[in-house]
């Protein structure tokens, strides 16, 4: 399926996920069903799209839902969580297996439940529904701690029954939708080649060292998010309290102004003597002013006191109280001037204008505004005074604060999530992919076949991110697959020099055994031997430090030349039919020392290849013996080298078992005998077990070259 019809068929999928999430939430509100219903579409589309689409379509039908029902916008971190559990939970195509059933349903309902009661408390100061309000009460009583737990407990429980039905019906549409469509989608978000969900594992604990890139990205955005958020936060909390409070500064003034056109300020100073006589003014004209005062306070809301007061040097004189409780006043009480009127004293004293003021006392925090009133000539005579209470501003702003904390909350997770998602399939795990591929082809010793299938598996990555990723992916399949033709070239070049040193050192074995009269396959015999003991020691786990794969090809090529030396031994001495005198035995065993030189000066000539090093242990050692008794240095144990302990055991075998000039071969029982007399004195216990027990080995040489 083509891209274009992939990111069409992802729209449609949303789209439909959000028309069912508001039509069923609809149907649910107009029905006044105990029901939500407004997340199926959500754990659909997230489980075919991924958590993308899956996000999208909480963050949509959050925004839709607001326009029928308001508070349905500060749900939506409830959507946006539902989106990534499912995510989660559907990361193995597991949830819908029974198993998984109720687990979800459960994660789904405590997130549902509890964060939606969270939520609903905030803004309503209750659950979700009275019902459950109702019975937490009944079971709670009196306690506060407990009521609130009850809640939780009943609103997650409640929510149980709306996430089984969510669930339910998700996974009837799930199942509705062809399979190959839903591995197309989910497939889709993948840049490179999808993984399956064991090889996510995979990729997920390949990251190595204290910190991951997806950990620090993580950091990085949340941390941002946060930042933005606060500052966007304190700033635009600011610019609210200042507008509140202008809007409150500009209620207290007008209503004082109301206060000042409204009484009658020529009869102030008769209202003030009639006051002397009685404790209630009984003036028809006072009375009106009182009550059209008095409603205006019930209607303006937030005023807390609206009064009329004459300021005079000795204090604050009251000349109009008005209780919208209709309660009586005292008028004509002198008050103490309050310390907040100290720095206007002589302002108000003069009769002039003053800002409004806030104060903080015994009446509560309040903003207060004072407008002089003044008769027909101009003179004031008293001060209107209103008064607005200052938690009716503090309750608008802890209003707005948490409203507007409830809708960041859901798109600052909505983008965070998305975030998250997108680098993971686009930086990520593609660079783990590729980080994974060339810790594996950088591993040596490895065949060109394996070698070759490591290139195939790491173009196989196909990575397609359209940025700098893809480039570096680029760029590393041709330097693996220049790697890979190098090392083709290289195996062929070292082959044929092999074969090329592997002939030379048969041919210089062959011109020395060749002037010895009956010594015929000795070098071939001897090799095999020497490979046969060395994979027995192998397979008994012997030395097995040393016994590495390189160094046994080693040894088995360097066997042909532990006689080198005889090419310096007479012929008189090499080839004598009877036994040797004591001179020619000396001369005899030189042949060990002139072995040892000769590889030497090829060592240097070649500068040091492995191979000579354990033809030189060989050439000169090989007729060393176990208890020290050997020549030419009269090493013993350990101390020899290994390569010379093996070929000490094939060299006496084959000498045994062959012909002769100064005597018959013996039989292979006659040779085992004497070999296995010679172990823990002339050989290496090890290496003579290794060899017993390759016996049948032993005797397919042993045939093949004798003809026995």
């Amino acid at each position: 399926m083509n891209k274009t019809k992939i990111n069409i068929m992802r729209v449609v999928v949303m789209m439909v996920g959000i028309i069912i999430n508001v039509t069923l939430s609809f149907v649910a509100q107009k029905l006044e069903l105990p029901l939500f219903l407004d997340t199926i579409g959500t754990i659909v589309v997230s489980a075919v799209t991924g958590c993308l689409w899956g996000l999208s379509t909480a963050v949509g039908t959050s925004v839709i839902c607001s326009v029928f029902n308001p508070t349905s916008i500060y749900y939506m971190s409830v959507g946006v969580l539902v989106s990534l559990i499912s995510v989660a939970a559907l990361r193995r195509h597991k949830l819908y297996k029974k198993r998984y059933n109720i687990p979800f349903v459960i994660l789904l309902a405590l997130v549902g439940g509890a964060l939606g009661t969270g939520i609903n408390w905030v803004l309503t100061g209750g659950p979700n529904y009275a019902d459950v309000a109702d019975i937490a009460r009944y079971i709670a009583g009196d306690s506060e701690g407990i009521y609130g737990i009850m809640c939780v407990v009943l609103s997650v429980t409640a929510d149980i029954a709306d996430k089984t039905i969510c669930v339910v019906a998700a996974f009837l549409l799930y199942s509705a939708i062809p399979k190959k469509i839903r591995e197309d989608l989910w497939n889709s978000n993948w840049h490179q080649k999808p993984v399956s969900a064991e090889g996510i594992d995979a990729l997920d604990k390949s990251a190595k060292g204290t910190y991951t890139l997806g950990g620090r990205i993580f950091v990085l955005i949340l941390a941002t998010g946060i930042l933005l958020i606060t500052a966007q936060s304190l700033i635009t909390l600011k610019l609210y309290e200042d507008t509140v409070h202008d809007d409150y500064s500009s209620t207290v003034k007008k209503a004082s102004e109301f206060i000042a056109e409204t009484v009658d300020a020529d009869r102030v100073d008769e209202y003030m003597k009639s006051f002397m006589t009685a404790s209630t003014c009984n003036l028809t004209n006072y009375r009106s002013s009182y009550e059209s005062i008095q409603k205006a306070m019930k209607a303006i809301n937030g005023i807390k006191y609206m009064y009329v007061y004459q300021i005079k040097k000795d204090g604050v004189y009251l000349v109009m109280d008005v209780d919208p409780e209709e309660k009586d006043t005292m008028i004509g009480t002198r008050l103490e001037f309050d310390k907040t009127f100290l720095p206007y004293k002589d302002d108000l004293l003069a009769g002039k204008e003053i800002p409004v003021m806030e104060s903080d006392d015994k009446y509560g925090h309040l903003l207060t505004a004072y407008t002089p009133i003044k008769d027909s000539e101009g003179r004031c005579v008293a001060y209107a005074g209103a008064d607005v209470e200052y938690s009716s501003m503090e309750n608008y702003t802890k209003k707005y604060l948490t409203h507007t904390a409830l809708i960041i909350v859901g798109f600052f997770l909505f983008i965070v999530a998305t975030a998250l998602w997108i680098t993971k399939f686009f930086m990520v795990r593609p660079l783990k992919a590729i980080a994974i591929a060339v810790d594996d082809f950088a591993v040596e010793d490895v065949e060109q076949k394996t070698l070759d299938q490591k290139v195939k598996d790491f173009r196989d990555l196909r990575i397609k991110t359209d940025d700098e990723i893809e480039f570096l992916y680029d760029a590393l399949c041709k330097m693996m697959i220049s790697v890979a033709e190098q090392m083709r070239d290289l195996r062929h070049y070292t082959e044929a020099t092999a074969q090329m040193q592997n002939g030379l050192i048969i041919t210089m074995a062959d011109m020395v055994e060749s002037r010895d009269s009956d010594t015929g396959a000795h070098i071939q015999k001897t090799a095999a031997y020497v490979r046969i003991i060395l994979d027995g020691l192998k397979r008994k786990g012997y030395y097995a430090e040393k016994l590495t794969p390189k160094y046994m090809s080693d040894a088995v090529i360097s066997a042909p030349l532990h006689d080198v030396g005889k090419i310096n031994v007479p012929d008189a001495v090499l080839n004598k039919p009877g036994k040797l005198n004591d001179e020619e035995y000396e001369i005899i065993k030189t042949h060990t020392t002139a072995g040892r030189e000769i590889i030497e000066r090829a060592i240097d000539t070649v500068h040091g290849e492995n191979y000579l090093k354990e033809a030189r242990n060989m050439a000169a050692y090989h007729h060393e013996r176990w208890d020290g008794k050997g020549y030419p240095e009269g090493l013993h144990g350990e101390v020899i080298p290994l390569s010379a302990r093996v070929m000490a055991v094939a060299d006496v075998f084959d000498a045994l078992t062959s012909k002769r000039v100064y005597k018959p071969a013996f039989s292979p029982e006659k040779a085992i005998e004497i070999i296995q007399e010679g172990s823990g004195s002339q050989f290496d216990p090890k290496c003579v077990e290794a060899f017993m027990d390759s016996m049948t080995d032993v005797m397919v040489i042993l045939k093949k070259y004798n003809e026995i």
